[in-house]
């Protein structure tokens, strides 16, 4: 398996990711409920036009359509046994796709949390998670991912578990988690603690950081302190597409393409390499996203009132790590449109 986001990351001073998966499904006609993972071998060619979107906008990288793909989530569909069909078949889509478009693209394995409590707190043992997720990565490698990329965690216990997993599959990897309370993570991890956290796993990602959360502001602010503590790991920054607002029986993220254009720079800015869009990002987004990273020359690291500027006020006073935990909230701009 050759790794190929090791060599673009050693060629590349940024890499345009992919953007949201659920939300450019919803826009083809998945249902909420339905586990998107089916749609690998009920609706191939949606799929495909899903990956086909994130790489005609520019994406360097995209996500297969495995996030939920591990036997815990798909036991909720009665689906548990089915996970190497389900992850085998989204990266053999990817891999077509990848490997027509005339250029480098990566193709990352998605793999999500498996949505239970790990022991003390819950059932799920450090034994039991590792063979989830090593069963997932093992297909996903079956079908042609070039790496691994473990997301939206909360709980340390978890991301070590899958970092193992990976290990026994021989696959690099990436992971981020999601800091949605306050600048913390559900399980209370800040970003300082998952700097910590990484430097300490025996099996290294290649690159870490944060994605989705409640906005591109949050997001930015935790990149930052990822990069001050000066990790020399590359940081990945996927944020969501604005806040979400429920309009006419559906969620609508109010992010731009504008406003994304600049979270993509003020990410790069920020310290991050790997830069993408989480919920409510659609290849529009990305494509603006793309020209503006091309076009904009880098910049020093944006304070903390350039991102409110930009993007919107903070949903905290604070994430718990250093002199901005006391800065009041700003109120939230809406960019034009």
């Amino acid at each position: 398996m050759t790794n190929a986001l090791q060599r673009m990351l050693s060629e590349r001073d940024w890499i345009l990711a992919d953007g949201a998966t659920g939300t450019n499904l919803f826009n083809m006609g998945l249902s909420s409920g339905d586990a998107p993972e089916m749609w690998n071998v009920e609706e191939p060619e949606k799929i495909k036009a899903l990956y086909r979107g994130a790489v005609d906008a520019g994406s360097d990288l995209f996500l297969t359509n495995t996030f939920g793909g591990n036997a815990s989530r798909l036991k909720l569909h009665d689906a548990q046994n089915r996970v190497g069909e389900l992850n085998i078949a989204a990266a053999n889509l990817a891999r077509e796709v990848a490997d027509a478009a005339g250029r480098p693209v990566v193709v990352a394995g998605s793999v999500g949390p498996t949505g239970e409590i790990m022991v003390p707190m819950g059932s799920l043992t450090h034994e039991i998670a590792v063979e989830m997720f090593h069963e997932q990565a093992v297909a996903l490698k079956e079908g042609g991912a070039d790496v691994l990329w473990l997301e939206t965690i909360s709980a340390p216990e978890e991301y070590r578990a899958a970092a193992e997993a990976f290990k026994l599959a021989d696959m690099p990897w990436c992971g981020t988690m999601s800091f949605d309370t306050a600048g913390r993570t559900m399980m209370g991890v800040t970003s300082s603690d998952m700097v910590d956290l990484v430097a300490k796993i025996e099996n290294q990602p290649l690159a870490f950081g944060a994605n989705c959360g409640v906005g591109a502001s949050d997001l930015l602010r935790t990149v930052q302190g990822f990069s001050a503590r000066g990790t020399e790991t590359p940081l990945i920054s996927k944020g969501n597409a604005g806040i979400p607002k429920f309009h006419e029986g559906h969620i609508h993220y109010d992010g731009t393409p504008e406003l994304m254009a600049d979270y993509a720079c003020l990410a790069r800015d920020s310290g991050a390499t790997i830069i993408g869009g989480c919920c409510g990002t659609t290849p529009e987004h990305l494509r603006a996203m793309r020209e503006a990273l091309e076009t904009r020359e880098a910049g020093p690291r944006p304070s903390l009132e350039t991102i409110t500027e930009r993007l919107g006020g903070f949903s905290s006073a604070g994430d718990g790590t250093g002199d901005d935990a006391n800065k009041p909230e700003r109120p939230r701009r809406r960019r034009r449109g």
